[in-house]
Order: structure tokens, then sequence, then C-alpha cells
């Protein structure tokens, strides 16, 4: 017997509606991200150059895939607080087992990534399995990852060196890393986990509305639990990244880092209630954060100016997201209405 369908996490709109409110949202983040370049252009005779921004995109990939995870953890209505301890911890394993045990390069690479994903499912099994709140068993995993990581480098930096460089090293004429291609990689397999699978109909809906989801027949823990697994691998491959792009694993790295994969998220329009979300408008958030950040920097903001600026575009974000359904419906309708009277 094949399983039943999710019941649906939005009111329903036809299938031509909903695509072009998805290109409302895309056109809506490029604009934004058009705005922030034009404004930081004007103030700066160096942002808008090849430099500036292949500096960004070689900047990014560690956020990136930590706000992927992220996103789908948000989407099922959970929260993971810990994913910067993960990233410290996931690195300081592969600075371990690559400098004071002398394993090669693709088993510190299973073992960063196996280390992630654990810790991930962990906080999974216990806030899923216990129905204990994700933000305060991720909040816990926060303070346990980071003094795992301590304990296992004895607080000390691991170089690592030139065995991993070549993963955050720009090639080629675009000056992009490789990192940064395994990110959008990662962003559009995300995308397509989301929006193209049953396992991404299962988390929409076990966000939107779990108990309706349990009614048609679906156990939605599993679902649940597995998202905090990808949360944690993404965690594992944002170490790896990391630790290349320094050249070593550092157990104070990633503080914050939490925050701004958040932050992203609810830029691109993820719901911090869940069912709602996209990798790809999470995406548009980081690229909007970075831009923000380097634009700052280049005109000569202090570092408490850069966190104000940051926290207000994450304000005016929540706020969008706060009327953002009332906004949507209503577009949605005027195009049903132009619709139908195209049809009549």
């Amino acid at each position: 017997m094949s399983k039943p369908s999710p019941p649906p996490a939005t009111a329903p709109v036809s299938g031509r509606a909903s695509l072009w409110m998805r290109l409302v949202d895309y056109a809506g983040l490029l604009g934004a991200l058009v705005l922030l370049v034009a404004i930081f252009s004007s103030l700066s005779d160096h942002f808008l150059s090849l430099r500036t921004l292949t500096t960004i995109a070689n900047q990014i990939p560690d956020l990136t895939v930590i706000a992927v995870g992220m996103t789908l953890v948000l989407i099922i209505g959970g929260i993971d607080l810990s994913v910067g301890s993960l990233l410290a911890l996931s690195a300081a394993v592969l600075g371990v087992v690559m400098v004071d045990w002398e394993w090669p390069l693709w088993a510190g690479v299973i073992a960063c990534l196996a280390t992630g994903t654990a810790t991930g499912l962990v906080s999974g099994v216990i806030s899923v399995g216990a129905g204990i709140p994700a933000f305060i068993v991720t909040l816990g995993m926060l303070e346990v990852a980071r003094g795992g990581a301590y304990l296992i480098t004895d607080s000390q930096t691991r170089y690592i060196g030139s065995a991993i460089e070549g993963i955050g090293e720009p090639l080629g004429v675009l000056k992009v890393s490789p990192a940064f291609l395994i990110a959008v990689g990662v962003v559009l397999a995300g995308q397509f986990l989301l929006t193209r699978t049953v396992f991404g109909r299962y988390c929409i809906a076990s966000g939107a509305n779990e108990s309706a989801l349990r009614m048609s027949g679906v156990d939605s823990r599993p679902v649940r639990i597995a998202v905090f697994g990808i949360s944690g691998l993404m965690c594992g491959l944002g170490g790896l990244m990391q630790a290349s792009r320094l050249s070593s694993a550092d157990p104070n790295a990633a503080v914050g880092l939490e925050l701004a994969a958040i932050a992203a998220a609810v830029i691109g329009g993820t719901s911090l209630m869940g069912g709602r979300g996209s990798v790809i408008n999470t995406f548009f958030g980081v690229l909007i954060i970075a831009v923000l950040q380097t634009g700052l920097a280049q005109a000569g903001a202090s570092e408490p100016v850069k966190r104000v600026m940051t926290g207000a575009v994450i304000v005016v974000a929540v706020l969008i997201d706060a009327f953002r359904d009332r906004i949507r419906g209503s577009f949605a309708n005027i195009f049903q209405k132009l619709l139908r009277r195209k049809t009549s």
C-alpha cells in the first residue's frame, strides 16, 4: 500500500499563481541585493570589482551550507542553536585526526562529516523522541560541542596546512574556490530535496500542521530527526570548508554563526513558525548579509556599526515576514482573478 499524501501546508492556489509568487519572491530579493551593490558602489570605488565579488564568494561557503541546514530545521518548526559549535567540533576532529594521528585527507573528511552528522542526530533524537523543545536541546548541545572541541584540541589550534588548502583556494578565470562551487551545489540539492521529493513535502507539512500530517497516517518523527541529521552534516561540511580557508582547525571558530544562519533564512522568507521556506531564497539571504558586511567594511564602518546595521536588516526582514502571508494572499487573489477573466 502506498503512503498517503501529506495535507496541504497552505491555502490552495493554482500552479501558475504559485509559480508567479515564487518569481515575485526571487525578484524582491534580487532587487534588494542589486540595491545594496549600487549603494556600496557609490560609496567605494573598489566595491564593484571582480576582486571584491570573488572575495565575497570565497568567504561564504561555510555560512551557505549551514544556512541550508538551518532552513530545513526552521521549516519543520524547529531551531538549531548549536550549528556554530558543531562546526567547530567537526573542524577540531578534522585537525586532530590529520595532524595528531596523521590520517589521510579522505579519512579526515569522513571523520569530520560523521562527527557533524552524529551530533545533529543526537539533538534530533532527544528533541523529537523525548518531545523536548529544540531550543533547549540545541542550546545544551551548543555548550557540549564547544566544550568537546576544546577538550580534544587541548584548546589549541591545529595547523593542517597544504593538505586541505586546495578546497578553499580560488581557481580558474573566475577565481572562485571549489568550496563555493560545492556550496552552490548544496543549495540546488537542498531546493530539489525540499520541492521535488516526498521527504520535502513531509518537512513542509510537518512544520505547517503536524497533527494533520499524523492524522493522515504519516509518522513525522523520522523525518524531523533526519532533518537535524542533515543540519549536522552541513555543520561537518562547513567545518571542512572553514578549515580549508584558514588552513587550520580552530576550536574558537564560528562563534555566533547560528545567528547569521538564522538571519539568512529569515531574510530569505523562511518562517520562524515553520511550514514555509526556500533554500534558494536563503542563498539570497546569505548574499545580502555578505554584501552588507563587506560594503560596510569598505565604507569604513566600525564593528559596532556593522552589527547594528545587520541587526536592523534582520528586524526589517522579520517585519516583512509578519505581513508576508497577507501580501502574498492579496497578490495571489489578484493573479487568479486575472486568470479567470482571461479564460472566461
